[in-house]
């Protein structure tokens, strides 16, 4: 039986309801066991109040974000969680040695360290979901800087928000990329009322007319 990460792996590599033959598969089960022994995976994260005010005004601290599909995402949330990961520089290592040396290898081990990823971050809001619901508060689908119309410059007041090269060891390069590559911030908008929405956000989620879609 294939698991939610080779599943999740699958995906990323595009095939969608193709059949994964054989020798794919094993590079998959061996590219998770490299990242298994190589993954020094870190977070941090904080609360802070969040306001929105119109289609496209959202507050969240100090950071003024004009975005509409953000505004939507949060519509009746008072607080936000801020949220950053990474899986680490030695899985950027891993990468780039098997993009040197074996390229169908670093195309899978790519597709696997996103997977990887994914998983990590689910687990953690999933965490953070339980602590708040003690609360009576509830998570909304993590919302990442590019997604919709949320400024990818929006990076650079997230990483500050949370000290992040000094905590988790997470920058970025001066085009608003991460590094390390296999990192991800995130705004995870709190709500008093539990909404239907799938923890990995509206990509993978089949309700397309849910009042919270981003796009």
């Amino acid at each position: 039986m294939t698991d939610a990460r080779t599943k999740e792996a699958i995906r990323y590599l595009g095939y969608g309801r193709h059949a994964v033959d054989e020798q794919t598969l094993a590079l998959i089960d061996v590219s998770f066991g490299e990242l298994d022994q190589t993954t020094q995976a870190k977070s941090v994260y904080r609360i802070f109040d969040c306001k929105v005010t119109g289609e496209d005004q959202v507050t969240i601290g100090k950071m003024n974000i004009k975005s509409r599909s953000l505004g939507k995402n949060l519509r009746g949330c008072k607080e936000a969680v801020v949220f950053g990961a990474t899986l680490g520089t030695n899985v950027d290592i891993l990468m780039k040695r098997y993009s040197l040396t074996d390229m169908a290898k670093s195309v899978v081990l790519q597709a696997c360290a996103a997977a990887y990823l994914e998983e990590y971050c689910d687990d953690l809001q999933l965490s953070i979901g339980e602590e708040l619901k003690a609360q009576n508060k509830w998570l909304r689908p993590r919302f990442s800087p590019g997604y919709g119309d949320f400024d990818i410059h929006h990076q650079d007041d997230i990483l500050r928000m949370l000290d992040t090269a000094k905590k988790i060891g997470l920058t970025m390069t001066d085009s608003y990329m991460l590094t390390p590559t296999k990192s991800v911030t995130a705004i995870i908008g709190i709500s008093d009322t539990q909404e239907k929405c799938h923890i990995k956000g509206c990509e993978v989620c089949e309700k397309k007319d849910c009042i919270y879609r981003r796009n």
